[in-house]
């Protein structure tokens, strides 16, 4: 867990005006239950209280920012950790807006630890990237013996609805994904604002989306059962492949209402294999 003195230490170095946020949270097994008993905030980063929409076993909580967006120089820090058997799903009320960079770089920063036999599902809602904004995004990921992890993000460029483009700025990413101290899965890139339209970009699009899964090895038939639900679904540029036991979905478009229903196409599909139950919608996403 990050110690949680650390925003007071930013703000000597990243100016008065910033915003500077952590959460740390920690879910645990009681007897069958999954329970929220650790919840450490500095900032404005806030949980709502936990909600049990399936049953004991799952916790599902919801992560508000109460600024509604980030601007430069701003930095949030996120920690969860889950302990053994235990079984929590993390998303947030709404789109997450990066304005204008003013000069400044943007951060976020978020560490996620799945203890033995447990499983995390992480599903933010949708990352809007306003024109000139400077971003740098880290996630990494620590899973232990029979662990397993569900993320996705959908990030878009600019404001469609408005007619903004992403012409200037940039978003830099690294994420990591381990298995019992062991690098599985290593991924980063720059998305430099004006360049986008290059094939080793976004060839031109304005959405991408990515659902990550990292558990047990999923038989071929999965996969093609996968593609065949895209499939039926239209004409999109996505692709699934597999590769020492970590799963990557990936959808270009410009309509993020588009790749949501996508990933959530893949996620109900994934979720009864990899974690023996059915997909249930977070009731956040549908108010």
């Amino acid at each position: 867990m990050p110690d949680c003195t650390a925003p007071r230490d930013l703000a000597a170095s990243t100016g008065h005006s910033a915003w500077l946020a952590s959460l740390t949270l920690g879910f645990a097994d009681d007897a069958g239950t999954t329970r929220l008993f650790d919840k450490l905030h500095y900032g404005p980063l806030r949980v709502q209280k936990a909600l049990y929409p399936e049953d004991g076993k799952v916790c599902h909580a919801i992560i508000v920012h109460p600024p509604g967006g980030v601007v430069g120089g701003d930095r949030l820090e996120i920690d969860i950790g889950v302990g053994d058997r235990a079984h929590a799903v993390i998303t947030t009320p709404g789109a997450a807006k990066w304005y204008q960079a003013n000069g400044k770089v943007s951060r976020q920063t978020i560490h996620l630890h799945v203890n033995q036999d447990a499983a995390l599902e992480w599903l933010p809602q949708e990352t809007i990237f306003f024109d000139t904004a400077n971003v740098v995004l880290d996630q990494h990921v620590e899973l232990a013996t029979g662990a397993t992890f569900l993320g996705c993000e959908i990030l878009c460029m600019g404001r469609r609805g408005s007619g903004e483009v992403f012409n200037r700025g940039s978003i830099r990413q690294r994420s990591s994904i381990r298995r019992d101290g062991k690098l599985i899965w290593w991924e980063q890139g720059d998305l430099i604002g004006g360049r986008l339209d290059s094939p080793l970009a976004l060839k031109g699009r304005t959405v991408c989306a990515t659902l990550t899964a990292a558990g047990k090895t999923l038989p071929a038939a999965v996969i093609n059962e996968i593609r065949a639900d895209i499939a039926a679904d239209g004409d999109h540029d996505f692709g699934v492949t597999q590769t020492k036991g970590v799963l990557v979905a990936r959808h270009l478009g410009d309509d993020s209402e588009t790749a949501r229903r996508l990933m959530l196409t893949v996620w109900r599909r994934l979720r009864p294999h990899l974690l023996g139950r059915v997909a249930v919608t977070p009731r956040i996403w549908q108010t």
